[in-house]
């Protein structure tokens, strides 16, 4: 039984899509994310976008650590 694709509501989102929608964006995937779901995409673009968002995630958590050491 195929799983029920979840509709991708651009009002309510999660910091967490909010960040996968906005490299999807930076990428050119995010007409085909809109179009047919994270399902459409290939395996290669949804690693990009993963190693992209753990890497941006790295990034924030450095500048919060700084911005703490300098507080």
């Amino acid at each position: 039984m195929p799983k029920k694709e979840k509709k991708i509501d651009l009002e309510n989102l999660t910091p967490e899509e909010s960040l996968k929608l906005e490299i999807a964006e930076e990428l050119g995937l995010l007409d085909k994310v809109l179009k047919g779901g994270w399902k459409n995409l290939s395996a290669k673009e949804t690693g990009r976008i993963g190693g992209l968002v753990s890497k941006k995630k790295k990034e924030l958590k450095e500048q919060m650590l700084k911005s703490d050491a300098n507080s």
